[in-house]
């Protein structure tokens, strides 16, 4: 009779999870290509090296090629895909226009390499190579390696349209962040960790002029910004800047994926709103000052975060394929 009730139990218990919808992270895992590709993750490393070599570019530009990609229809690499006569593609939404050409050409370069080991041809997507790049750029430029999962397909649809208010906007506040990343299962803890990645990077003058110049009736500089750094920055962005003029995120180590980002915000010296509004709300402002204080515990903290961030909207079974092209449908 017990063996009755257990199989009873086991069967009930078998039907709930089928009953369950299929979770795509579930798929995913470290060593996915053991098999099809056991080198891929050193293929991938050596052609990302390789292009790091050539222009530090390469480090903001694919980190932000792969939250921008996250946020929108998930981690499918539908974000490099070119837009075509019938179809406008996501990079040629507005808020995608400032993606910097260098992370499109990391990963095209990342899977013709991987290509080019027969066996692994057609084997590995372009948004797990999308994945792994991001990895390395960030422990290229100092920040913490960490082993990442992998399994994700290919994304099948690519539309600007689909871009519209899903990316978070330089002067947006402490709940219009948390609110953004709580869509994808992300906390405030995660969001404030992903914002580090503005510790390497460059922004246009446009995306914070507003805060040096007319910021409100009151004050034409936003008083949250440290008066010395506003000034410096008045210098760099002059009023009729040129637009294509950048400046560096982080204007003490700007080649250095590390903590400081936290401790430019403990002085006033977040570019964006919504860099300086993690130390000026009080919600968010301990996390900030314990990361300032600690390297070791943001690091873990933003391998929580970047893992997570990797499992949005993953496409597996049917709704994806593997690209052979990473910027063309199949």
């Amino acid at each position: 009779m017990a063996h009755f009730i257990t199989f009873l139990l086991v069967l009930s218990l078998s039907l709930t999870f089928s009953l369950l919808p299929e979770t795509a992270s579930a798929q995913l895992r470290q060593n996915y290509y053991a098999k099809t590709c056991p080198n891929v993750e050193s293929i991938v490393r050596n052609a990302v090296t390789q292009k790091f070599r050539q222009t530090f570019v390469t480090v903001p530009a694919t980190i932000r090629l792969f939250f921008h990609d996250c946020f929108v229809q998930g981690c499918d690499a539908s974000v490099i895909i070119q837009s075509t006569g019938s179809n406008k593609a996501e990079k040629d939404h507005p808020d995608n226009l400032s993606l910097a050409g260098d992370g499109f050409d990391t990963v095209i370069k990342a899977k013709q390499a991987v290509d080019a080991v027969p066996s692994c041809r057609n084997k590995v997507s372009c948004a797990d190579i999308l994945a792994m790049a991001t990895r390395d750029v960030i422990a290229l430029s100092g920040g913490p390696s960490y082993a990442v999962e992998l399994g994700r397909l290919d994304g099948l649809s690519s539309t600007a349209a689909s871009v519209n208010g899903k990316l978070p906007h330089p002067d947006f506040n402490l709940n219009q962040l948390n609110s953004m990343f709580a869509a994808h299962g992300l906390t405030q803890t995660d969001m404030i960790a992903l914002s580090a990645a503005h510790t390497v990077g460059f922004s246009h003058c446009s995306k914070f002029s507003n805060r040096i110049y007319n910021f409100s009736r009151q004050s034409a500089v936003d008083p949250t910004l440290n008066r010395a750094y506003a000034t410096q920055l008045q210098q760099m962005c002059p009023k009729n800047v040129d637009p294509r003029i950048a400046i560096n995120m982080d204007p003490n180590t700007p080649r250095a994926f590390d903590n400081v980002y936290y401790k430019n915000l403990q002085q006033g010296k977040g570019l964006f709103t919504s860099d300086q509004v993690l130390f000026t709300d009080k919600r968010s402002k301990p996390v900030v000052n314990a990361w300032a204080a600690n390297s070791n515990t943001f690091n873990s903290a933003f391998i929580t975060a970047i893992t997570k961030l990797g499992r949005v909207g993953v496409k597996t079974g049917r709704n994806g394929n593997i690209r052979r092209n990473c910027d063309a449908f199949n």
